[in-house]
């Protein structure tokens, strides 16, 4: 089968991609302003990237279109439709599905699938998930939002089917729309034997209208996990308790609160995990965070529903190498007195943002390096962000950095106004150019320069290396 896919560089279509490929179909692609790591990804693959969306492709005349949900029926000021190949596809009345649908009738059928989902730590903890069940001998198959390190893909197939035996897959469940003629989740297409309910608060302000919306659609997939299923659930989320309240049918496990199933006692570097009050192993790892601790009970508690004991899953994660753009570090500058650090992180919502700097701060103070300070970067790149939704939240996001830069560049609101509590600590540049004159006039000896985006940030990660490199 030839398949064409609309979006191919966007995480998730990306990684339908090389599913695609690897079960020997013929895959191209389109897509408009990629960056790595997918479009780097694809083309180690082989895969015929196209820019744009012309009519023109239809020449292609692959089996079936697939379209990700980058793509609608906008129009551009002049008139002319935006994606100009999903008009002549129409209008010629080819084949077309979305995405999910694709996965879910040509990958998923058949197998145990273990959702992750939630509004933050999905990409890590379906990549912690699939570590563990690899580690135990288990080869799983997986689409993860990212690239695990320690498989340095987004997506593969895994074992297949062997006698009695489903095979198992491990996927990001995203509550955003499938496509543009199908509203619903992306994650109620992937009938989850195992679903991880990580966390939950308003997000996508773009297509849903509150906390209340996205909480339904949450039961949407509960719904969908049979009753010999699991539903793995933080009990110190409110609003996922909202969500079961709506109906579960399923076991459900617990973990993170003093009463749960799972519960981990020590610093999140090296804590002990707990079931039901009972010792079960101890994780040691080089993450950081109290967020990647719940990360790890829910994966641990999810390994478990498919027979990995928890021992065996607490060490594996001990060689859990994390995921590209999670605190990556993408280069280091020699200073006398100390290095300057830059990190890449996908932190785009105020919570994740706080959440990534308070996990560098708690990681630096254990390490008796208090005076070290943190320089937090970022661009409200996601389309909530954009809305200005959040940007009241964004302050309270930055308590714990020493500066703040905001690439201000798109925006229909005014970010200084908004960052104006943080008074001096604050700046605000139009361009990434002028943010990295910024920082660089600032940065010294020790900083730890944290850049947090969902897009690839103008290439801001290279340019403030270069800035702040002495000159020879």
């Amino acid at each position: 089968m030839h398949i064409h896919i609309l979006g191919i560089c966007g995480t998730f279509m990306g990684g339908v991609a090389a599913l695609a490929r690897e079960a020997g179909h013929r895959v191209t692609g389109c897509d408009a302003g990629v960056y790595p790591p997918m479009s780097d990804q694809l083309r180690a693959l082989g895969i015929e990237l196209i820019e744009g969306y012309g009519a023109d492709q239809l020449a292609l005349q692959p089996d079936v279109f697939v379209v990700g949900n980058v793509v609608s029926r906008a129009r551009l000021p002049d008139g002319n439709p935006k994606f100009p190949l999903m008009e002549a596809i129409l209008d010629a009345g080819l084949p077309y599905t979305s995405g999910p649908q694709w996965l879910a009738e040509n990958v998923l059928q058949g197998r145990h699938v273990l959702a992750v989902a939630g509004t933050h730590g999905k990409t890590t903890t379906t990549s912690m998930l699939a570590w563990v069940l690899e580690s135990a001998g288990l080869s799983p198959g997986f689409l993860v939002g990212g690239v695990p390190l320690n498989f340095g893909i987004s997506a593969r197939l895994g074992a297949q089917a062997t006698g009695q035996q489903r095979p198992l897959f491990v996927i990001e469940a995203d509550e955003y729309d499938t496509a543009f003629f199908d509203k619903r989740s992306k994650f109620v297409h992937y009938r989850p034997r195992t679903a991880v309910l990580n966390n939950l608060e308003f997000d996508h302000a773009d297509i849903f209208d509150d906390l209340a919306a996205i909480e339904r659609q949450f039961n949407h997939l509960v719904r969908t996990v049979p009753a010999t299923g699991r539903i793995v659930v933080n009990d110190l989320e409110e609003s996922l308790a909202r969500v079961l309240s709506q109906g579960c049918w399923s076991e459900r496990t617990g973990f993170g609160s003093a009463v749960s199933d799972f519960t981990a006692h020590g610093e999140p570097s090296d804590f002990e995990v707990q079931r039901r009050g009972v010792a079960v192993g101890r994780v040691s790892w080089a993450l950081s965070g109290v967020h990647n601790q719940l990360n790890a009970l829910a994966a641990i508690a999810a390994a478990e529903h498919v027979g990995v004991p928890p021992a065996v899953a607490c060490q594996a994660l001990a060689s859990f190498q994390n995921v590209r753009r999670r605190m990556e570090v993408r280069g280091t500058v020699p200073r006398a007195g100390g290095a300057i650090t830059v990190y890449d992180d996908f932190a785009h919502h105020p919570t994740a943002i706080r959440t990534t700097v308070d996990g560098l701060r708690r990681q630096l103070d254990a390490a008796g390096r208090q005076a070290e300070r943190i320089l937090a970067v970022f661009e409200p790149r996601s389309n909530t962000m954009k809305l200005g939704t959040m940007k009241s939240q964004l302050p309270w996001s930055l308590e714990h950095a020493d500066l703040a830069f905001c690439h201000s560049g798109g925006l229909d609101w005014n970010a200084a106004a908004a960052l104006a509590p943080m008074g001096e600590r604050a700046q605000v540049a139009a361009t990434v150019d002028e943010i990295v004159q910024q920082v660089a006039a600032a940065a010294r000896a020790g900083d730890h320069v944290l850049c947090m985006s969902n897009g690839g940030f103008g290439g801001v990660h290279a340019k403030l290396l270069a800035a702040l490199r002495p000159a020879d």
